[in-house]
């Protein structure tokens, strides 16, 4: 039933005074309203009190001297003591709302801040269904968790003055009771650890629900071109099964918890109202006295089973605040150093010609850099490439030559383990990483746009662009031919992942948001999609403008771009085999030529027109 739920590499394990003691410092700010909430509480607790001790002191009284007025007035604060306690738990129940959720917001904008800042080893290795699980479902437990808690505190509060209640009406009796009660206490505890167990294998489940509902929806293009609806169907059956079966032995485990205890405590009643019985009976104890006891005693096993069974659910808490705190805490491959006299952040040296501050050149070094994803892919071994101020270089090679990882170990999203990257002469890791990553420009392969309009895409990077600034932006491009196409121009809405858009409109959205941003460092994982010659011509015009401005690495599939730039780099398994540019390499008949009949030679005109004469023959 729980194979295939093992914990991620990153979870780890909390003691229960670690995880209080993290929750306690999300409490912390809300101190002025925990002190109101428990003045609250202690409210409603006197009232739990007085309710019995009132009726208790009226039976005393009718039965000493039998009057109607006695029984109204009875009757008429007890009326009153209910309207003050609905009053007062009303106060209590959205107080306590609205300070879980100020908790749990803040809660879920850690787990995502950290989310967001992870490296990309992390979500390539994680599935993303199972890291957004931990930041909605499991932080929409723990906040079910903590309205529990909060009423366990107001019930231990109640046991606390109900004990000393009940000391003064029989010491003895109070103290055969109290010895009974800590056998509840240990069946509540014995059930701690099976439920732990039970509950986050819950959470983990529900986590595989999420990740196969992310998937197929993700991929529900590709599953019905190839009519797999039913395939994907059945698997998440299959899991959501699973998820049944484990969710149903968590119920099992914990609707047994507060049956066992309710059954320890009614012993715990008939034994003493026997021995109160006979109290009463010997004169030890008036009736009002003993009914006062019996009402007393009930009032004090409902927060004791309460308190002994729920610190079981509580764990289900625990185990969602585990996960989430596991979630941040995540350390990530990427690490950043401090260097001895270097200023901690990118300082402006030259200026764009709006005025925003330029701060790097743009030189790149690759120092015998050592490179694996991990100890069976080894990519780079002692790779050494510089790359000058505004020079461009494409990169070019088969599947798996290294051209991919460069970017990434550029971009600083992944941790290379051995040798140098310099920019503009500094090690790349002693950057602030944001500061840093602000300076580059990136069109991956497929470009992502965010669903909303291609104005607001394209101002992404600069968001004080005006609309105007961003329309002429756009307009450098093919002189905006492009935005012509669009239904509605710049204000068109791209839909989910840009799918509104061609991808060739998708290449010159991207472009044009790189252009607006006007980068020191420019980084294309050029598209492999076939594009319509107009749209190619305007593709290579926006690269051309972003080229003249920015030292650029592009890994090239267009036979255009290969040829713009001012530097090819021909890599094989890691390594440079060739250089210099394409005049050069294809005089030297070597892999470059090789390269490019493979990929680029297509793409010519001659070859166009040697088969255009072909066919025509």
């Amino acid at each position: 039933m729980f194979m295939g739920l093992a914990a991620e590499k990153y979870d780890r394990q909390y003691s229960d005074r670690q995880l209080l003691r993290r929750m306690a410092e999300y409490f912390a700010p809300y101190r002025g309203r925990l002190i109101r909430l428990v003045l609250v509480i202690l409210a409603i607790t006197a009232i739990g009190l007085a309710s019995p001790l009132l009726i208790a002191r009226g039976i005393d009284l009718v039965g000493a001297q039998p009057h109607v007025g006695a029984i109204v007035a009875l009757c008429i604060g007890l009326l009153a003591l209910s309207v003050v306690n609905w009053l007062c738990n009303l106060m209590r129940r959205r107080m306590t709302a609205r300070l879980i959720a100020d908790v749990i917001g803040q809660m879920r904008n850690d787990a995502f801040r950290a989310t967001i800042h992870h490296d990309m080893a992390f979500f390539d290795e994680f599935q993303s269904g199972k890291v957004i699980a931990r930041i909605t479902n499991d932080t929409q437990e723990l906040a079910q968790v903590t309205v529990l808690i909060s009423d366990l505190i107001s019930q231990f509060t109640v046991l606390l003055v109900l004990i000393v209640a009940l000391f003064t009406i029989s010491w003895q009796l109070t103290l055969a009771l109290l010895v009974m009660a800590p056998l509840v206490v240990f069946l509540g505890w014995a059930f701690r650890r099976v439920a732990r167990m039970v509950t986050r294998s819950g959470f983990r489940v529900i986590a595989e629900v999420n990740s196969a509902i992310q998937e197929a929806v993700a991929g529900i293009r590709v599953a019905k071109t190839f009519r797999q609806e039913r395939a994907i169907y059945d698997r998440f059956r299959q899991i959501n099964r699973r998820s049944y079966e484990v969710n149903l032995r968590r119920g099992f485990v914990l609707s047994n918890v507060f049956p066992t205890l309710n059954a320890m405590a009614g012993l715990g009643t008939a034994v003493m109202t026997y021995v109160g019985g006979l109290a009463a009976v010997g004169g030890a104890v008036s009736v009002g006295a003993w009914y006062l006891f019996l009402v007393s005693l009930e009032q004090f096993w409902f927060p004791m089973t309460n308190i002994a069974s729920f610190w079981s659910q509580i764990q289900g808490g625990l185990s969602a605040c585990e996960r989430i705190f596991a979630l941040i805490d995540a350390e990530s491959s990427v690490k950043q150093i401090e260097q001895p006299h270097a200023q901690p952040t990118i300082q402006p040296r030259v200026a764009n010609g709006d005025g925003r501050p330029l701060a790097l050149r743009g030189e790149i070094e690759f120092r015998g850099v050592d490179f694996r994803y991990n100890d069976q892919q080894q990519v780079l071994r002692n790779f050494s490439l510089r790359i000058a101020p505004g020079e461009s270089v494409a990169l070019v090679g088969h599947t798996g030559a290294g051209k991919s990882s460069i970017i990434k170990l550029i971009t600083r999203f992944y941790e290379f383990q051995g040798g140098q990257i310099l920019v503009d002469g500094r090690d790349i890791r002693t950057f602030d990483l944001a500061e840093y990553r602000r300076q580059l420009g990136l069109v991956s392969q497929t470009p992502f746009l965010f669903n909303d309009t291609v104005m607001n895409n394209i101002r992404y990077a600069r968001p004080d662009l005006s609309d105007a600034a961003v329309e002429a932006v756009a307009r450098r491009i093919g002189d905006g031919e492009w935005i012509e196409a669009l239904p509605n121009g710049l204000h068109t809405q791209v839909g989910e992942r840009g799918q509104h858009l061609s991808m060739g409109q998708r290449q010159l959205v991207a472009l044009a948001r790189v252009l607006a941003q006007r980068p020191p460092i420019f980084i294309l994982d050029e598209a492999t999609a076939s594009v319509d010659p107009f749209t190619e011509r305007q593709i290579q015009a926006a690269l051309n403008l972003i080229l003249a401005n920015s030292t650029s690495i592009l890994i090239a599939h267009r036979l255009s771009t290969v040829k713009s730039v001012d530097r090819i780099i021909v890599l094989d398994r890691g390594k440079i085999i060739e250089e210099g540019d394409h005049a050069t390499l294809m005089a030297r008949s070597g892999h470059y030529a090789m390269l490019y009949d493979t990929y680029f030679r297509h793409q010519s005109a001659d070859f166009n027109a040697e088969l255009y004469q072909k066919l025509k023959a």
